[in-house]
């Protein structure tokens, strides 16, 4: 796994600052295979056995076996050329030389004819990708797709062999308090089994994040990413993905994304190719005891609406400002995370059932998911909106975001030149998307000098500082 020393060991930058503020129809991320192929196994309704505290019951070994058979090993080979600036100042030229640096990590076998699903962050920039088994087979892999936000991607092997796999389970059936058993390759120690408990579900580590994780006590360290998170029948309940850690080792929390969600995204890719993502059309925040003083009023739980967007399903379904949203599906919403959580399993224009107080008084009501192809955001005067096809088309770049408004006096005069740019960096960091953007600029001091790298209306790529 690379990178392991930081905080947290995958990137969070992606957020939204609220669920009406969620990227939704087509991520950016890489996806080169698209088919309707189902290559999902799920579980049956009743996957969890109990497991109780005596040595007579305490047994996880069926559970173990199960797994070890399918989590693999994840090597990311990357190879950059760098050049010697020692020569280069001394002597006058280049010397080019190729670097060559590997990470690994693990990752889960989800059909027997060799898809495998694991972290972005494992395989993120491989120029190579290899899969090894646990009987020492190795073998090619090759990137089918990936979604950046919630740190999954899924890989293809052509084995000479039908592969043992991992069931889905059910995620949004696990409780606080159950058993669940962690495996994977950690240091390079294959086939590692650590067992704990789920600690809590709905986990954000980010509040302006669309991530929304189960939380476990089960021990994670750095090569752990992308392996199985299963319950006591070996059933797969989630991918382990990061740890909160200020060594970059295991302290007693570890995250792993829901089988539910995984699951989704794979069926995005194989189906459209792409990742997409509904949105319900509400901004707000989740409510606690002094949010709740602060609006004069009595709920303390829930996700409070102050702002409904236009032509949203939000809006056509009558939600309205003040609103207090309750439940979605008959799933309880008490924070943003749980809202995340629900949505994120459903695409544009599927139905949803929201529960809401307004007043006093508890109303339900069906609520069609939208989507959106921009979003925008504002900084220093200066408005931005996500990139349409036609944007893409026309400056042949597969991201970034446009200026569709100026309204900082300091750059009136350059209105015309400025306005419809398209930018590609800021503070030499990816513009993938609004959302990448806002989170690049919200520890920004206003005051603080932007270094932006944009495409004009021209072609030209242009280096400002603002």
């Amino acid at each position: 796994m690379k990178n392991i020393s930081s905080l947290l060991i995958v990137s969070l930058l992606s957020g939204a600052t609220t669920l009406g503020a969620y990227k939704l129809f087509i991520d950016p991320d890489t996806a080169i295979l698209n088919t309707k192929e189902n290559i999902i196994t799920t579980a049956t309704s009743s996957y969890a056995k109990p497991v109780g505290l005596s040595s007579s019951v305490l047994d996880f070994t069926d559970a173990a076996e199960k797994t070890v058979h399918s989590v693999v090993h994840v090597k990311n080979v990357t190879y950059r050329t760098v050049n010697d600036p020692v020569l280069q100042y001394f002597y006058g030229y280049k010397s080019e030389q190729r670097q060559t640096q590997v990470g690994t990590g693990s990752g889960v076998i989800i059909s027997e004819d060799g898809y495998i699903v694991t972290n972005n962050h494992v395989i993120k920039d491989a120029s190579d990708i290899e899969i090894t088994l646990n009987n020492n087979k190795v073998y090619k892999a090759k990137l089918i797709g990936t979604d950046s936000k919630m740190d999954v991607a899924l890989l293809k092997i052509d084995a000479d062999e039908k592969l043992s796999y991992s069931v889905f389970a059910d995620s949004d059936q696990i409780k606080v308090g159950e058993w669940v058993l962690a495996v994977g390759n950690p240091y390079n120690l294959n086939s590692t089994v650590t067992a704990g408990i789920i600690s809590a579900k709905a986990r954000n580590l980010d509040n302006n994040s669309i991530q929304s994780f189960i939380q476990t006590d089960a021990a994670v360290n750095p090569g752990n990413s992308g392996g199985a998170l299963v319950n006591t029948n070996g059933e797969l309940i989630g991918i382990n993905t990061m740890i909160s850690s200020q060594t970059g080792s295991y302290v007693g929390y570890s995250f792993a994304v829901p089988s539910n969600i995984c699951r989704k995204i794979i069926e995005d890719i194989m189906e459209y190719g792409n990742v997409q993502r509904g949105i319900l059309g509400v901004e707000g925040g989740e409510l606690n005891l002094n949010a709740s003083k602060e609006l004069g009023i009595a709920q303390s739980s829930g996700f409070y609406v102050n702002k409904v967007n236009k032509n949203s399903g939000a809006e056509k379904s009558g939600l309205q400002k003040g609103d207090i949203i309750t439940s979605i599906d008959n799933q309880k919403i008490d924070s943003y995370a749980d809202m995340a959580r629900v949505i994120n399993t459903k695409r544009p224009n599927d139905p949803v059932k929201v529960g809401y107080i307004r007043g006093t008084t508890q109303y339900s009501v069906s609520v069609i998911l939208s989507k959106t192809e921009t979003l925008t955001a504002a900084f220093k005067g200066i408005s931005l909106e996500n990139l349409d096809i036609s944007d893409k088309k026309r400056f042949n770049t597969s991201f970034g975001v446009k200026i569709s408004d100026i309204n900082n006096p300091n750059l009136a005069p350059y209105y015309d030149e400025l306005k419809g740019n398209i930018i590609l960096k800021v503070d030499n960091q990816k513009a993938v998307d609004v959302e990448t953007v806002s989170a690049i600029l919200q520890n920004k001091a206003e005051n603080q000098s932007i270094r932006l790298e944009m495409i004009n209306k021209s072609g030209q790529i242009l280096r400002i500082i603002i």
